[in-house]
């Protein structure tokens, strides 16, 4: 309580607040590498959709996807992607602890648990793919 007896409120910017805090920027940045994530989703929507209407559709959608605006926006894509993947594995050690017996496990565990099973995925999907 302040000296008139109102309770003391804190002005806070309410458009750049997470300015204030490289902690609450960190954040901020994750939460808005979300968008980034659903635009590749679009995309993959789209592409099934050309998939579906025929071969010159897909072929179009294609030529637009390697132009250099597509390879230059999946190229941002992939940079907010890695950005939104690796800041979620760096905090689940606070979301997702893990109990063995009385103790926790360290967060260094989780966390390379997690890039772990990333590393396994994205390999089994590039051998999948042909790609070795």
């Amino acid at each position: 309580m302040s000296a008139n007896g109102k309770p003391y409120i804190r002005e806070v910017s309410r458009y750049r607040w997470y300015f204030s805090s490289p902690r609450y920027l960190r954040y901020m940045a994750r939460e808005v590498t979300c968008v980034f994530i659903g635009l590749h989703a679009l995309i993959l929507l789209v592409a099934l959709r050309r998939l579906s209407e025929g071969r010159d559709a897909w072929e179009a959608f294609l030529q637009n996807l390697t132009g250099p605006a597509g390879v230059l926006l999946q190229l941002v894509i992939l940079v907010f992607a890695v950005y939104h993947s690796t800041s979620w594995f760096n905090v689940t050690p606070k979301a997702m602890p893990v109990q063995v017996g009385e103790n926790f496990l360290p967060g260094g565990v989780i966390i390379g648990a997690h890039y772990a099973a990333w590393l396994a995925v994205t390999l089994a999907v590039l051998f999948l793919a042909g790609a070795f």
